[in-house]
């Protein structure tokens, strides 16, 4: 539990994904004490769920599986997965966060992660970690790379059967387990939380996540994703193998009806790669992508977008306006053309993939008094020269929190947010 653990750092790093990993990595090589605090049950972050990065094309589980190991078995970390900050304070020059530590229903300390629970249990849901096309327990562990390797119960689903209980072999259930305030003391903090899309259901145009054959990019990276829950790419209407496939970009960037005037920054990228990796998986598939600007902007992403062109990968300059559901699980596009063609014109896929937006992955209003920007990212003062301070003194900024930016961008504020950190730190210590 909690308060069985050592609750004062030298640092402590909220987030547990890519960043913040890098973050704490970096700090603790220093020999600083950091905690980790992420709000999953295993750490890894958006970064773990993909199925390989852009523009190297290079397995994404592979570059994080290690780092997760690292920090994991590093004794300068403590990782407290599972838990939500709840306020940030500074009081007599540490930082105080309160912190709640959401019930497993398993005993952190006793399980072993046999897995005898999940594989006794005898309901069947949806697995949002294989994007809905999957199913798990409602006793399980999030994925077989997770770290920690604990298993957790789905109090909504759960039967209250007493299978799981009656098998494990180290009596790790406990069934009325509540959750635990808890409070720890930094005396720096670097801020990882990454970032979050918004909800298919906003967009009332591209069918409110309604139309069957219509999935997010991130779904289809777990169909990409060597183990996804097909082994192949599938259409979700009808098992079907898709002969024709739309990427949508923009649908929520850039969009004032929704709010988000912003570009997302890595969807254009993303796109032409799970595009690259969808003419490997099905070479006599048509794809296209339905495009405003294309924005690559970083080292090697012109090239990876002209290697896409030369591949076969159709982009089409237009604003999809409408998707509606066709005959036979086809998707209806509707878009106005800005090519020389122009017009309103429209299209059928048999899939068809959205590019959401990104919107920050936590809110500091009401836990602390970081300031954010406009577009609800915490706001950096000085940009330019040191991107990853705030207004809150002792606390740093780093990867998608400030903002929405690619792996490459992540991974190096997160060495810089730690190099401010350790500055800090060795300065409060004179």
């Amino acid at each position: 539990m909690a308060s069985d653990k050592n609750l004062r750092f030298d640092a402590l790093v909220l987030g547990g994904g890519i960043a913040g990993l890098e973050a704490a990595l970096n700090l603790a090589e220093q020999n600083f004490t950091v905690a980790v605090v992420e709000k999953d049950a295993s750490i890894g972050g958006k970064m773990i769920r993909l199925s390989k990065v852009f523009p190297t094309l290079d397995c994404s589980s592979c570059i994080t599986t290690p780092k997760m190991a690292a920090a994991a078995h590093h004794p300068k970390i403590t990782i407290l997965t599972y838990c939500e900050l709840q306020t940030l304070t500074r009081q007599n020059g540490d930082l105080v966060a309160g912190i709640i530590q959401k019930p497993r229903y398993v005993s952190e300390e006793k399980c072993i992660g046999c897995r005898q629970c999940e594989y006794e249990c005898p309901v069947l849901v949806p697995d949002a970690e294989q994007g809905g096309f999957a199913a798990r327990k409602a006793a399980y562990i999030p994925f077989s790379n997770a770290i920690p390797q604990t298993a957790l119960i789905d109090p909504g689903n759960c039967i209250l059967c007493g299978r799981c209980a009656k098998i494990c072999p180290t009596q790790a259930i406990e069934y009325f387990e509540q959750p635990e305030e808890f409070t720890l003391t930094a005396g720096t903090a670097v801020i990882a939380t990454g970032v979050e899309m918004i909800p298919v259901e906003d967009k009332v145009q591209y069918g409110q996540g309604q139309i069957p054959n219509v999935i997010t990019a991130l779904q289809m990276e777990r169909l990409l994703a060597p183990h996804g829950p097909y082994n192949r790419v599938l259409r979700p209407y009808d098992g079907k193998e898709p002969d024709n496939i739309a990427f949508i970009q923009c649908a929520g960037s850039r969009d004032q009806s929704l709010g988000l005037a912003y570009c997302s920054r890595v969807c254009c990228m993303y796109a032409v790669k799970e595009a690259m990796l969808l003419s490997g998986a099905l070479p006599l598939a048509d794809i296209t992508i339905y495009y405003m600007d294309i924005r690559a902007f970083g080292k090697g992403y012109e090239q990876f977008f002209q290697t896409a062109q030369a591949m076969g990968v159709n982009f089409v300059k237009a604003k999809v306006a409408y998707l509606d559901p066709g005959q036979d699980g086809m998707v209806k596009v509707r878009f106005e053309s800005q090519e020389a063609t122009g017009g309103v014109q429209v299209a059928e896929h048999d899939l068809v993939v959205l590019s959401l937006g990104l919107v920050p992955g936590w809110d500091p209003e009401g836990r602390c008094v970081l300031s954010t920007a406009g577009d609800k990212f915490i706001k950096t003062v000085k940009p330019k020269t040191s991107p990853t301070l705030t207004d809150l003194e002792g606390v740093f900024v780093a990867g998608a929190a400030a903002g929405p930016k690619d792996i490459v961008d992540s991974i190096v504020e997160a060495g810089a947010a730690a190099m401010e950190a350790s500055h800090y730190l060795a300065a409060s210590k004179q």
